[in-house]
């Protein structure tokens, strides 16, 4: 019971990055927002760590975990984010993204032993149906990447490096990085994204940062329920279950991410997306029973 309220938290919560992600775009650089958003949970982090005096990884383990800090959320948001600011669609990167969790269950198996039975592969591709009937009204819209100064075929594969890169990060939380106490591994996996998405404002020449209420607000929202609860909820049901079922709520962004935008920007929700969200969470419940 615990664990499916962990999950449905967890899901929720990271659906709301896609309704972050939207509102800063007025007032801030993606990076530049990102590095705060990092900065900050490894702060909290930080402090709850000496406050508890865990143990802090030290040697090769910290050098694992700053590299997975990297690949979990500076590398995938960085390079989602630079995607689609270069103009490929959300919708298309929210589909690319909803491979994540098949990528996982795939490279899970050789890596750990774990094998999705047919049931649960059967409900991969229940959720994936479900996103893809979600987005389709915005991949029906979409349109070849054209503005910014990147090349088409880069953006594109960018855009899968960052599926490739949350899929490391996440199998990365199965090895001896799980024996870390979360807290501590936490605030070194947050500076490591920090330290990606500093990296990456400098290149970009990212300095846009427009002070507001919402700017402020989407802010604490990233480090307080992004960063710090969402990311540390999956690496938690990452690290005490299989890798392919934890991930497997991912297929529920989306489908939420819709939801919201319905709920809070007034955005059109059609019955064909209520299908795909049906669908998804059917998928869904059957990969992970």
């Amino acid at each position: 019971m615990l664990a499916s309220f962990f999950a449905a938290v967890f899901v929720v919560l990271w659906s709301t990055g896609f309704v972050v992600a939207r509102a800063i775009t007025p007032y801030a650089d993606p990076n530049l927002f990102l590095l705060a958003r990092f900065g900050g949970t490894a702060l909290i982090f930080t402090l709850a760590a000496l406050i508890a005096r865990t143990t802090w990884p030290t040697g090769r383990e910290l050098g694992k975990h700053l590299a997975a800090g990297a690949l979990l959320q500076g590398v995938y948001l960085g390079a989602g984010y630079w995607a689609v600011a270069q103009g490929l669609s959300a919708g298309v990167m929210a589909l690319l993204g909803a491979l994540q969790p098949l990528a996982t269950a795939a490279v899970a198996a050789p890596l750990f032993g774990e094998r999705l039975s047919r049931r649960g592969w059967s409900g991969m591709a229940l959720g994936l149906a479900g996103v893809a009937l979600v987005l389709a009204p915005k991949l029906a819209t979409a349109t070849p990447p054209t503005h910014g100064n990147a090349p088409a075929w880069l953006v594109v594969l960018i855009s899968i490096v960052a599926v490739g890169s949350i899929t490391a990060g996440t199998l990365f939380q199965k090895t001896s990085l799980a024996k870390a106490d979360i807290r501590s591994a936490s605030a070194v996996q947050n500076f490591g994204a920090a330290c990606v998405a500093g990296v990456l404002a400098l290149a970009l020449g990212e300095q846009r940062w427009i002070a507001s209420p919402t700017l402020w607000a989407s802010l604490g929202w990233g480090i307080v329920m992004l960063s710090g609860i969402s990311v540390t909820l999956l690496v938690w049901m990452v690290r005490r279950g299989d890798a392919a079922r934890a991930t497997a709520l991912l297929f529920l962004a989306p489908p939420l991410a819709a939801l919201e935008g319905y709920l809070g920007f007034g955005e059109t929700l059609l019955p064909l997306q209520i299908a795909g969200f049906v669908l998804a969470l059917a998928g869904v419940l059957l990969a992970r029973s």
